[in-house]
């Protein structure tokens, strides 16, 4: 399961990255827009958008920016788009398998986009269900192992206080991630998973419904700079959401690339 842990901790470090260039704030108020308009604008009522908000919010989007995505998403106020999500699949450098989920206004903008990004990164386009196969969805929570700081030390986690609370609640594993825990589930799991965490009072950063790859390919420095090169163009399209790839890039790596 090593190729889980890599990715989800290379995701997590360029999410804080894209913060930074202001490119999540957009696909995050757009979740909430959808997943209002599809189980409705109460948060108590419709945990997908529950956790869009509280994801949101843990990234610093300005709170206006949340309820006016809300209220569009629920009809409660005009503007909202009619997004439309489309899965395509594709190969990256080295024969990687990746899906490309997208939720656009425009069909036509987002393929043409994720073929460009595709065809000049030395990627292709793959035919319907020639890579899907590869990747199984999933509810995956990511917890920070910091509790607190102070004069006296770092409080943080152990995994044994994280496994308590999640197996029963129908977690299928737990992976150390090095600075948190990520939390891996069926995706109709997600929920109870969370309300656990949150009834134990232990805070998490994100809880979404994921792809996880089946199969995962062993890549060398070079692959994985291509590899992510790759993934940064597709994620520059507004259209694109969330890249998955079965890239499984070794910690040696990793470090090189993060230097």
């Amino acid at each position: 399961m090593s190729g889980h842990s890599k990715w989800a901790t290379t995701k997590h470090k360029k999410a804080a990255l894209d913060a930074k260039r202001g490119k999540l704030f957009a696909k995050l108020i757009k979740n909430i827009e959808v997943a209002a308009r599809t189980g409705g604008p109460d948060p108590d009522g419709n945990p997908t958008l529950y956790d869009a908000i509280t994801k949101a919010r843990k990234s610093s989007v300005p709170v206006d920016n949340i309820e006016r995505a809300r209220k569009r998403g629920g009809g409660l106020e005009a503007g909202g788009a009619d997004w439309q999500t489309i899965m395509y699949e594709g190969y990256g450098p080295s024969g990687v398998a990746m899906l490309i989920e997208c939720l656009t206004d425009n069909r036509n903008r987002a393929a043409s986009e994720v073929r460009v990004a595709l065809t000049r990164n030395g990627g292709s386009l793959a035919d319907p269900n020639s890579v899907s196969y590869m990747f199984n969805r999933k509810g995956v929570i990511l917890v920070p192992k910091l509790v607190s700081e102070t004069k006296a030390g770092r409080v943080e986690l152990t995994e044994d206080q994280v496994l308590e609370v999640v197996l029963e609640a129908g977690a299928e594993e737990v992976n150390d991630l090095g600075e948190s825990f990520e939390i891996v589930t069926e995706a109709s799991d997600l929920v109870p998973v969370r309300k656990a965490l949150q009834d134990a009072g232990i805070d998490y950063d994100s809880a979404d419904s994921s792809f996880l790859p089946t199969i995962n390919v062993p890549v060398d420095e070079d692959t994985a700079r291509k590899v992510f090169k790759l993934i940064d163009a597709l994620e520059d399209s507004d259209d694109v959401q969330n890249v998955y790839a079965n890239a499984d890039v070794s910690d040696e790596i990793l470090a090189k690339l993060d230097a």
